[in-house]
C-alpha cells in the first residue's frame, strides 16, 4: 500500500486564549498542498519503521508515524505488525505538519491494512492524541480549525493556487515561539473571516489583504533569515507571502504555476529548501 501524506499551510493563524492545562486555543485556515511524503505499508510478522530522504530523522521511536502504529494497536488491543516505510520530502520543522501527516497516513494506512473498521471520527480521536494538527491531516482540504485544533470544520475552495515554498533556516522550537508571543505587547492579527471569504470566492486581491500569521513576527525576531524569505518572494513576483505554522517555512502566492517555477529556480540560488507545489481542493488520504 502506498499513500501519499500532504504537507498544509496556514492562510490564516491566530490564538484566541488558552486553557488551564497550557494548550492554546486557535483560530486557523489550513490547506493541504501538493508537497508530499510517500508512506508505504506492507504486511510483516512485526512492527518496523524505516526512512529516507531527509538526513536529519528523529530515531524511529520518536517519530510520529511509528507513534501512530503503536496508538493504534494499543487502541484496539491487537496483535499485528506492518513494514512501514517513509520517504521525506516535506522539510522538518517547517510548520507544514509533515509529522502530522505521516501519522495521519500511517492511521488510515493501518486502518485498512489490519482491516479493523475503526471510523473517521474514532481515527481522529487516536490522531489527536499524537498532534493536535492529526485530525486536520486526515481530513484534509480547506478547513477551518478552532479549539486545540480539534474543531474542524470544512470549507469551500474555489480552486488551487500556486505557491513558492521557502524554508530559509533550521526549524524552530514551537514552545520557545509561544513563550516569545506571550511577551509581545502587539499583535497583528489575521482577518480569517474576510480570507474564508476570499477562498470561496477566488478573491485574490481581498485574501493578499486578510493573510495573516500571528507568530510570524516573532518567528522573524528568532530567525531573521524569515522575513528575508518572505522579501525575496514578494520580489520575485508573489502575490502575498508569509510564514506557516510556527515557522520556519514560508510560502509565495503566484498567478500561475510558471511563475511559482521560475520563483523557486530563482530562490534556490540562495536557499536548498524551495519547493512549487499547489493548493489542493479536495482533502482525503489518496492510496493506492
Amino acid at each position: 500500500m502506498r499513500i501519499k501524506a500532504y504537507a498544509k499551510i496556514n492562510w490564516t493563524l491566530d490564538i484566541t486564549g488558552q486553557r488551564e492545562d497550557g494548550y492554546h486555543l486557535m483560530d486557523m485556515l489550513m490547506q493541504q498542498v501538493s508537497l508530499h511524503d510517500v508512506i508505504t505499508l506492507e504486511h510483516a510478522d512485526e512492527l518496523t519503521l524505516e526512512t529516507s530522504g531527509d538526513p536529519y530523522l528523529p530515531p524511529s521511536e520518536e517519530h510520529l508515524a511509528w507513534r501512530a502504529a503503536v496508538a493504534l494497536l494499543h487502541e484496539t488491543n491487537v496483535h499485528k505488525g506492518a513494514r512501514i516505510h517513509v520517504h521525506k520530502s516535506i522539510p522538518m520543522g517547517a510548520g507544514m505538519g509533515g509529522g502530522s501527516a505521516d501519522a495521519a497516513a500511517v492511521l488510515a494506512g493501518l486502518n485498512e491494512l489490519w482491516a479493523l473498521h475503526l471510523s473517521q471520527t474514532e481515527l481522529e480521536r487516536i490522531g489527536l492524541t499524537l498532534g493536535a494538527d492529526v485530525p486536520y491531516c486526515l481530513r484534509g482540504g480547506l478547513t477551518r480549525a478552532r479549539g486545540i485544533g480539534e474543531e474542524l470544520e470544512p470549507l469551500p475552495c474555489a480552486h488551487s493556487y500556486h505557491l513558492c515554498v521557502v524554508q530559509p533556516c533550521e526549524g524552530l522550537s514551537t514552545g520557545a515561539v509561544f513563550k516569545a508571543y506571550h511577551a509581545c505587547d502587539h499583535i497583528a492579527r489575521p482577518k480569517t473571516d474576510d480570507a474564508q471569504r476570499a477562498l470561496a470566492t477566488g478573491d485574490a486581491a481581498l485574501l493578499a489583504a486578510s493573510l495573516g500569521n500571528v507568530m510570524q513576527a516573532v518567528s522573524e525576531q528568532m530567525r531573521p533569515e524569515i522575513s528575508c524569505a518572505i522579501d525575496a518572494l514578494k520580489a520575485n513576483g508573489a502575490l502575498c507571502a508569509q510564514m506557516t505554522g510556527s515557522g520556519s517555512a514560508v510560502f509565495g502566492v503566484f498567478d500561475t504555476a510558471d511563475a511559482a517555477v521560475t520563483a523557486r529556480a530563482a530562490l534556490a540560488q540562495r536557499w536548498n529548501r524551495c519547493y512549487a507545489c499547489e493548493t489542493l481542493i479536495d482533502g482525503g488520504i489518496p492510496m493506492e
